[in-house]
Order: C-alpha cells, then sequence, then structure tokens
C-alpha cells in the first residue's frame, strides 16, 4: 500500500522535527498516539495523508473511547492529533486542520496534593553529609521548590543558564522565561558549583550531573527525590511535579497574585494556573465575605 506509506512517512518525518525541540518522554508520547492512528488507518485501507478529515479523526477517537481509553488518554490523542494534522498543513495535504471541528474529551484535573509548608521546611533542611552527591541533590530539590521548575526544564539546565539570583529556563515548545532563585536554592547552587568538578566529565556543560559525570537524565532525578523522600523521613510520596506544584500553591497563599504565580510557572493560559494551584474555596469565600458590598453582614443585624 503505497498510500499508507506516505502516512507513515509524514509520521515518522513529524516524530523527527518533534525530536529536535521536545523532550524524549514527549516525543515518546506522540509516537504511542500516532501509531494508534497509523493501526487505525492501515485497517481500514485509508492511506492518503489528504483523506484524515474531521469524520475521520471523529470515528478514530470514538472507536478508542469505545475500548476504554480514559478521558485524560483520549484528551493526549486528539492534541496529538491536532499538532500532526498542522504537519499535514505545512506539507501541502490539508488546507485546514479538521482536529479543531472536533470536540476535546472533558477531563477531570487530578493534582497532587501539595506538601505541607512545615513538613517541606523540614525535609529540605535535614542536615547531610556534604559530599559532592548530597551537595548536587540538595541543589536540586531547592531548585525545584525555589523557581517552580519541571523535572525536564531542570534536567537540561546548563552552566550558562545560571545568572545573579536568577536562571534562564526553556519551557514547552521552547519557550524561554526568566525565573527568579531564591535565597537558599542560591546558597545550595553555590555549594554544589564548589564541588561539581569532582564529578563532572571534561567539557560537560551540564549543571546537574551523575556519577559518571555526564548530565543527569529524568528518571535519575525522580529516583533521587523519591530516595530522599525515604532516607530524610518525609512520610510522602515525592516527585518533581508535586515540588513544582508546592511551589505554585505556597506561593499563591502567600502573595495572592494569580498573574505573577502565571508567569513563574510558564503557563501560556492563566486559566491553566488557576486549577494548577488549586485555589482554597474557604480562603476565597472569606475573601469574598470581608470585601463585597453585598456579602458583608452589619453586626447590629446579626446580634437583632
Amino acid at each position: 500500500m503505497a498510500a499508507a506509506a506516505n502516512v507513515a512517512q509524514e509520521v515518522a518525518t513529524f516524530i523527527t522535527q518533534l525530536g529536535q525541540h521536545l523532550s524524549p518522554a514527549t516525543v515518546e508520547a506522540y509516537q504511542r498516539d500516532l501509531a494508534a492512528l497509523l493501526e487505525f488507518l492501515d485497517h481500514h485501507r485509508i492511506g492518503d495523508p489528504g483523506a484524515v478529515d474531521a469524520a475521520l479523526i471523529r470515528r478514530f477517537l470514538g472507536g478508542e473511547r469505545s475500548r476504554g481509553l480514559a478521558p485524560r488518554s483520549l484528551a493526549r490523542r486528539r492534541a496529538a492529533l491536532s499538532r500532526f494534522a498542522e504537519h499535514l498543513m505545512t506539507q501541502g495535504h490539508l488546507d485546514h486542520n479538521p482536529v479543531a471541528l472536533v470536540r476535546t474529551p472533558r477531563v477531570a484535573r487530578d493534582l497532587p496534593r501539595p506538601v505541607d509548608v512545615d513538613a517541606l521546611a523540614q525535609f529540605l533542611d535535614t542536615p547531610h553529609d556534604g559530599s559532592p552527591l548530597a551537595c548536587r541533590d540538595q541543589a536540586m530539590l531547592e531548585l525545584f521548590y525555589s523557581s517552580g521548575l519541571r523535572l525536564a526544564e531542570l534536567a537540561a539546565l546548563d552552566l550558562d543558564d545560571l545568572h545573579a539570583q536568577r536562571v534562564r529556563v526553556l519551557g514547552k515548545g521552547r519557550k524561554p522565561r526568566q525565573v527568579p532563585v531564591g535565597r537558599r536554592a542560591d546558597q545550595a547552587l553555590t555549594t554544589w558549583l564548589s564541588l561539581r568538578s569532582a564529578l563532572a566529565a571534561e567539557g560537560e556543560r551540564a549543571l546537574f550531573v551523575g556519577a559518571r559525570g555526564n548530565r543527569l537524565g529524568h528518571r535519575a532525578i525522580q529516583q533521587r527525590l523519591r530516595r530522599l523522600a525515604v532516607t530524610r523521613g518525609l512520610s510522602e510520596h515525592l516527585h518533581p511535579h508535586r515540588l513544582r506544584h508546592s511551589f505554585a500553591s505556597h506561593l499563591l497563599e502567600s502573595s495572592q497574585d494569580l498573574r505573577a504565580v502565571q508567569e513563574l510557572l510558564g503557563h501560556a493560559n492563566l486559566s491553566t494556573t488557576q486549577v494548577y494551584t488549586r485555589l482554597d474555596w474557604q480562603h476565597l469565600a472569606a475573601g469574598y465575605d470581608a470585601a463585597h458590598p453585598r456579602a458583608r453582614r452589619r453586626r447590629d443585624n446579626d446580634e437583632s
């Protein structure tokens, strides 16, 4: 089937392009989603890239839903298809994005519970042995919580990305942003940088390196956080996203500045930040009762 090969070739080209600016984990997710599409197209003997229209996308996603795919996975599939459709437009196979005509499945926003402020402070202040690896781990922990970085953002940091009291990161879509670095994180980074040469391979520019001297990978960072939570007595599972969520929740609780938190997190839409930070309803309700002129109750009415 020459036509089917055309679709597969376009998927391969698309995945190669993604690999130039997205993390390996993200590219792998796109590969899985588009592999499911290719299987669907092959089963129905549809090979022409120009045949990818809204009706076909609905049939595909409907079939995925029927076989039990969760709403979150369906939403991710749709996002992958939309981006692939944009690629097909640039290649001249489509004149519009048909996925835009297909409704996004509703997804429940299940967010990690932020770590208690006091428990997190005690965890971060736990003494360590002062070895290069321990100092590296402390710097990673402090930077995660100080600056609200994503796992991929922290892992990709180079020495040149560090500046006075700030760090430059590349967020989703390769969008750069400047993020402040707190005092405790700055101290931990200074200590780590003074010991980094004991581990780093010659010419390695990564900020965080492993015992072999090369850039520390995503899985290694996740494993270190899990192990530190156990050894330091934190009675909760710890992962990078939970530290990021704790950063956002704690900062919003103290500052009440949703726009600032949005900028620091690198969110394109404010609605993402509103869900991500999980505003406390009781706190909002108390603020409403205290501030809104039609919500305040007169003391004399309450006493009568």
